[in-house]
């Protein structure tokens, strides 16, 4: 250890082995000079108690080794399954992954998006809260950006691995129509500002297609949120029949609202979930809802991650379909 108190660095190695700072350079990340070179310079940078400066490391090669996962809301279970998975995938030798909470605010998620460009992530993965914002070609431009749910249609991304809405909300659409319900109700993500997300345009759509009165409600992830929002839904009038929770989190506070009120599942209301979270297997009855082939997502993204960091390229959108889940919580609607 140099008895300075200052960092030890290639200079030092250099005097140590009387070598020059390239050879000794070149030595540390094995690139020339003889296993015998290579093992000295090894020796006395260990010796001496050299670190490489990451700082150092990254303006040299362009690279931080970091990917930024920024989030719509890690209160969302989905989400946070996804970016537990990329966060385990993404881990390597010279790579890490940021995970961070945009926590529903489109105006915010896009300060966090410059700040990991600011701070020189090497690409960023973004669940966009409203994917429309035209601030995102300008971030597109600075550092790869990899969309995850929806299309960034504004800006240039790497890569978009997107989620089918156009069949998961039709198809729990119809489904609760074939059951006979015209009067429904969709739960979606609570966020800052009033965007309109896709799925929503897609169930408005659908919905005047088949003829269905249908309301759409803002609804947060906690358990706490999700129930006074369906206490309030299920307690208006008329009261929905039918609802969509675009989040099996959300679906939650339905069943505990619906627990409140005396109202049982599906004899009084039916009730959709989106996400296919584990523990909606353990409800009574069980939810129905949607499955999306989560690691088909993760290594859709990573395999992006790696191209658009190590050649720059761009690869083709990939658009991943769910599969609608059977379980119990869907009946005709009650007669009286």
């Amino acid at each position: 250890m140099s008895g300075t108190g200052r960092r030890p660095t290639l200079k030092d190695i250099a005097a140590e082995t009387g070598l020059s700072m390239a050879a000794v350079s070149y030595a540390l990340r094995g690139l020339h000079g003889t296993p015998e070179t290579r093992q000295r310079v090894q020796d006395a940078a260990e010796r001496l108690g050299y670190q490489a400066d990451p700082v150092a490391r990254a303006l040299a090669s362009g690279r931080s080794g970091s990917v930024g996962v920024l989030c719509a809301s890690l209160e969302d279970l989905w989400q946070q399954r996804v970016a537990a998975a990329l966060g385990r995938e993404l881990l390597a030798p010279e790579r890490n992954a940021w995970i961070i909470d945009s926590a529903g605010d489109a105006d915010r998620q896009l300060e966090l998006a410059q700040h990991l460009v600011d701070h020189r992530a090497d690409a960023i993965v973004v669940i966009p809260i409203n994917p429309a914002d035209k601030g995102w070609a300008a971030i597109a431009d600075q550092a790869p950006v990899i969309a995850i749910g929806d299309a960034l249609p504004g800006a240039k991304a790497k890569s978009e691995v997107i989620l089918d809405n156009e069949t998961g909300v039709s198809t729990a659409l119809r489904r609760l129509a074939d059951a006979g319900h015209r009067d429904l109700a969709v739960l979606s993500p609570t966020r800052r500002l009033e965007v309109e997300r896709p799925a929503e345009q897609i169930a408005q759509r659908v919905a005047g297609d088949l003829g269905l009165t249908i309301r759409l409600r803002q609804c947060p992830h906690d358990l706490a949120g999700a129930t006074e929002v369906a206490r309030d839904l299920l307690t208006s009038r008329p009261r929905p029949t039918g609802i969509l929770a675009l989040a099996d989190s959300m679906a939650f506070g339905v069943y505990a609202a619906s627990r409140e009120l005396g109202l049982r599942i599906p004899d009084d209301l039916s009730l959709l979930g989106y996400d296919d979270q584990p523990m909606s297997q353990l409800l009574t009855p069980p939810l129905s809802t949607f499955h999306w082939p989560l690691d088909d997502l993760v290594t859709h993204v990573v395999s992006r991650v790696t191209s658009a960091v190590d050649t720059n390229r761009r690869v083709r959108r990939t658009t991943l379909t769910p599969t609608l889940i059977e379980r119990g919580s869907v009946a005709t609607p009650p007669t009286n």
